[in-house]
This record gives structure tokens, C-alpha cells and sequence, in this order.
């Protein structure tokens, strides 16, 4: 490292958990960031903040005026602009050392396993399930964790999936059954809502980057914003579970 990022990285690099080899650990490491929106906003400016080297960010989007309330990556001034540029302009200005790739096309069964393969991490910022289906498949295949969250109305959760044998997937936790999909377009959400659930998958990623802390692996962590109160379950992987379960 140079002067400039010691100086720059100094508070994170001060903590004994971190140190200048977690620093150095970080500044090489590869995300991917799945959606740009309420809960990708934080995670994307916290990682560049934090200093990992390169964010693949993807979302086929454009800025929208409605998405200001809590999209705090993108502006009024970037109306109409695509997710991901808007994106790569917040995050230059906030750290241009870290490298931002983008990604505009749909994220499938097809499109998910190249954008997974040679990352460190995922972070599951998406507002639906077929994505969350398809990101969790692209981890449990490549064995890369995965940091999902979500938020609607009031409510948010986190949880993470370390693609290991004998640990749970995403799919224990929400089988792929035709469950309606519940978005923020339809039922409203909280502003401050993502930032809280976005602040900890950044904090769960950077623990899984640097090996530190208890991470939220096989747990499911529930946040009530109105009564301000957390809770903890614990998962546990379903033998029924097509991808890691007995009969996968």
C-alpha cells in the first residue's frame, strides 16, 4: 500500500481484526453486487468506502424519479441514466482507486454463473425471487457466499450463505414453490429501512472477506424497524432442498 491509501484506509486498518494485511485483503478482493437500488445503494458505497478492490455491479434499470426516496447512489440529475452508470459516477467520486464493472442485461440461470465465477463474494441486493433463486443457484454452484438481504414496508432481513456442504442455501429458506413476489413498488417501504439492511450485508461481506466475526452463516437475522427490535433464527438446511438437500 501506499501513503495515500494508508492514510485513506487508517480508522478500518487501526482495528486488530483488519490490520495492513486485511487492508491489503480487501483492496484485492472481488465483489459482485446484484440490483442498484434501496439496498445495493449502501452496500456499493460502503465496499468502495472500505476500499475492495472491484465491484461488479449489476442492474438492467434506470434511475427513475421514484427510486430518490431511498436509491441513494443516484441523483435527480441522472433521471433516465442506466443503474449502472449513475453507479460507476457515485463510486469514482467516493473512492476512484476501486475498479467498477458493470453489468446492464437481465441476470438468469444463464447470465448469473460467468459473473459469478472469480468473485469472492455476492451481495443479493435484488427486489424479486426469480432472482434471488438464480443468484442463490450461481453460488451454491461456484461455492461462493452469498450475502442476501431484503426489505419491504417496515420489515427486513439478512442472512448469509456460505455455499459449503452442510450449510444452508437460500432455497432452504424460501422454496421455489410460486410464491408471490412482494416488492416495494407494490406495498411501500421505509427510506431509512434499506439503509439499515444494506449497512449490514456490507458489514456481513466485509466479514466474510477478511475471515473474521461471527457472520450471519446459517442464521437469519429479522429487523422491525417500527418497534426498532432485532432477532435471530437459526437455519437449518431442508432435506427437501433440490440443491443442497438430501436429494441433490
Amino acid at each position: 500500500m501506499n501513503d495515500a491509501q494508508l492514510l485513506r484506509y487508517s480508522r478500518q486498518i487501526m482495528l486488530p481484526q483488519v490490520g495492513i494485511e486485511g487492508q491489503e485483503r480487501l483492496l484485492a478482493s472481488r465483489v459482485l453486487i446484484v440490483g442498484l437500488g434501496g439496498l445495493g445503494s449502501p452496500v456499493a458505497m460502503y465496499l468502495a468506502a472500505a476500499g475492495v478492490g472491484t465491484l461488479v455491479v449489476a442492474d438492467f434499470d434506470a434511475v427513475d424519479l421514484s427510486n430518490l426516496q431511498r436509491q441513494i447512489l443516484h441523483g435527480s440529475s441522472r433521471l433516465g441514466m442506466a443503474k449502472v452508470d449513475s453507479a460507476r459516477q457515485t463510486l469514482a467520486e467516493l473512492n476512484p482507486e476501486v475498479r467498477v464493472e458493470g453489468y446492464k442485461g437481465s441476470l438468469t440461470d444463464a447470465t448469473l454463473p460467468p459473473l459469478v465465477a472469480g468473485v469472492d463474494a455476492v451481495v443479493d441486493a435484488s427486489d424479486n425471487f426469480a432472482t434471488r433463486f438464480a443468484v442463490n443457484a450461481a453460488c451454491r454452484s461456484a461455492g461462493v457466499p452469498l450475502i442476501s438481504g431484503a426489505a419491504i414496508r417496515t420489515e427486513g432481513q439478512v442472512a448469509v450463505f456460505s455455499g459449503r456442504p452442510g450449510d444452508p442455501c437460500y432455497q432452504c429458506l424460501y422454496p421455489r414453490d410460486g410464491t408471490i413476489d412482494e416488492t416495494c413498488s407494490a406495498n411501500g417501504v421505509l427510506a431509512p429501512l434499506v439503509g439499515i439492511v444494506g449497512s449490514i450485508q456490507a458489514a456481513e461481506t466485509l466479514k466474510v472477506l477478511l475471515g473474521v466475526g461471527d457472520t450471519l452463516t446459517g442464521r437469519l437475522l429479522l429487523i422491525d424497524a417500527l418497534a426498532m427490535e432485532f432477532r435471530s433464527l437459526r437455519l437449518r438446511v431442508d432435506p427437501a432442498c433440490a440443491l443442497c438437500g438430501a436429494a441433490a
